[in-house]
């Protein structure tokens, strides 16, 4: 296939349907997240934005397998203020709500007066990106501080016990549509549980929700996603994480994952 050939859904009549790079490494007959929160993100912004404001949160609860089937997506504006702007939308399959989710806009001003703290050390993206000829896309990238050179593109080189990141500019969500960096973000984003969750035996985790926190949308075609903090107990765990892009840091990502061991996703 070529660039323009590559997605995730094509639109028919109002209704998404999935292309075969949608289906999750989990199971056969169902959705990959990164593809999901695209969907809410492409409908809650071609709805619900308003020109020169921030998307600061975008919240996705995804409590139920989305399968294979067509989705349809509705949305709802929940407050329209003069610095905040709140919608929520819920995506169907065959009549059933199987995820759901809430988008907050900012409006930008100044900033205030005095110095905050931040951390020191910042993520960076690899020295050297090409193309791919075939796909016209920057190939993902995986990084991790045991590796000797941090950065390559080979994901089992990667399997270890120390942080994790990733590099990358996905698919669009819908087929040979561009994607806003918005879209972009949520796509790529949705890697925080990847990377809060990878182990040296690969990722035993499977996330219910995602949550995104922008301070301003990313600069140039990909996003990066840096692991910041993992905890876990009794299979229940929380992995906190950096996004990042060519000027540096500009929004954080959160998610709660569920213990999915007889199902692991071994990378080696």
């Amino acid at each position: 296939m070529g660039r323009t050939e590559r997605g995730y859904f094509t639109e028919v009549d109002g209704r998404f349907v999935p292309t075969e790079l949608a289906i999750s490494p989990w199971s056969s007959d169902m959705l990959l997240g990164p593809c999901v929160c695209g969907l809410f993100a492409r409908e809650l912004e071609n709805r619900h934005a308003v020109e020169n404001w921030v998307p600061s949160r975008l919240t996705v609860d995804l409590f139920k397998p989305v399968r294979t089937d067509p989705v349809t997506v509705e949305t709802t504006l929940v407050r329209d203020g003069n610095r905040i702007r709140v919608a929520d939308a819920q995506m169907l399959q065959n009549g059933d709500v199987v995820a759901r989710a809430t988008v907050v806009y900012l409006r930008p001003s100044e900033q205030p007066p005095g110095t905050v703290w931040t951390r020191d050390e910042h993520p960076a993206p690899p020295s050297s990106r090409t193309d791919d000829p075939e796909t016209g896309f920057v190939p993902t990238w995986f990084g991790s501080d045991d590796h000797p050179e941090g950065w390559s593109q080979i994901r089992s080189e990667h399997q270890n016990s120390s942080r994790k990141r990733m590099w990358a500019r996905q698919f669009p969500v819908i087929l040979g549509e561009k994607m806003s960096p918005f879209v972009r973000t949520a796509i790529v984003g949705e890697g925080t549980s990847l990377v809060t969750n990878w182990s040296e035996q690969g990722v035993g985790y499977i996330n219910a929700d995602l949550t995104l926190t922008l301070s301003r949308l990313p600069v140039g075609e990909e996003v990066g996603v840096e692991a910041d903090h993992h905890i876990g107990e009794d299979g229940v765990a929380v992995g906190t994480s950096v996004l990042f892009d060519s000027r540096g840091p500009f929004g954080a990502g959160m998610v709660v994952a569920l213990a999915n061991k007889h199902r692991q996703v071994d990378f080696g």
